[in-house]
């Protein structure tokens, strides 16, 4: 588990180190309020909270529900770049942590999720669009992977 954890460190790394040559020009919005689902091998649905940083890093907070679920909290910082030949549209990866508490005294799960997606702010309205891959990597209860995790956000931009 702990080779998983640092090799998904190291990528992360060379992610951020790879695109901070290029200049940058910030987000179209700073901070983003509204739902978040969560699709995979258990669906997850709620609330998301993005809030920009600095001009390229922003981190997410997520309050999830789901069957079998009391409530998913989750913390990320992502790193966007924006696409120069789409206004509004950037892509990002990052990651963070997702804990789980399940209902009928199952206890906990905490999860490691990298993610890779889109970011799309529409020009015309004060709404955020986001697409993401968020494999999931368990870090308690026996391990454990789902990579076929994506994840789809709509939010009201401040």
């Amino acid at each position: 588990m702990l080779k998983k954890t640092l090799l998904a460190g190291l990528l992360m790394a060379a992610i951020f180190c790879g695109t901070t040559a290029y200049a940058q020009k910030g987000p179209s919005y700073k901070t983003g309020l509204g739902l978040r689902l969560d699709l995979g091998d258990g669906n997850l649905y709620g609330f998301s909270a993005k809030h920009f940083l600095t001009q390229q890093l922003a981190g997410e907070a997520t309050l999830l529900f789901g069957s079998g679920i009391n409530a998913s909290i989750g913390a990320e910082l992502q790193y966007h770049v924006p696409i120069p030949s789409a206004s509004g549209l950037s892509w990002y990866a990052g990651g963070g942590l997702q804990m789980l508490f399940y209902k009928y005294n199952l206890g906990t799960s905490v999860w490691l999720r990298p993610m890779a997606g889109l970011d799309y702010k529409v020009a015309t309205a004060p709404l955020n669009l986001s697409f993401d891959w968020r494999p999931t990597f368990v870090l308690n209860n026996g391990g454990g992977s789902d990579i076929g995790r994506f994840g789809l956000a709509l939010r009201f931009t401040l």
